[in-house]
């Protein structure tokens, strides 16, 4: 006897959250000529992935699941060993654009800024 084998459908797309959705169907119309461009320029910026603040715990995961030393990761980042060492001992905390890196490295990886 014989099993049937159901092959499971597999998607090619990642379901789209809503914020996601929203900007693809913006940029759809936007495509079409039916809004701006600086309409679309204000999806854009409402679209943009939240910065959230990092303990210093979390921001030597980040680097320790990237598997680098803090020399390498400070090269990354384009800052200094002593300020990663200070980020990681929560001496200091990152700001602005580095805090911005820091996130996406966290999210895809050092790749993403590689």
């Amino acid at each position: 006897m014989m099993k049937d084998k159901k092959k499971k459908s597999k998607t090619r797309f990642k379901p789209l959250s809503p914020i996601e959705a929203v900007h693809e169907s913006a940029k759809g119309l936007h495509d079409a000529g039916v809004i701006d461009a600086t309409t679309m320029h204000e999806f854009d910026a409402l679209c943009l992935t939240p910065v959230r603040e990092l303990s210093p715990r979390e921001i030597k995961r980040i680097r320790i699941h990237e598997k680098v030393s803090q020399a390498v990761f400070a090269k990354y980042l384009n800052t200094s060993v002593s300020t990663v060492k200070q980020w990681e001992l929560g001496e200091k905390h990152p700001r602005g654009t580095s805090l911005k890196l820091l996130n996406l490295v966290d999210r895809k990886g050092l790749q993403a800024i590689a």
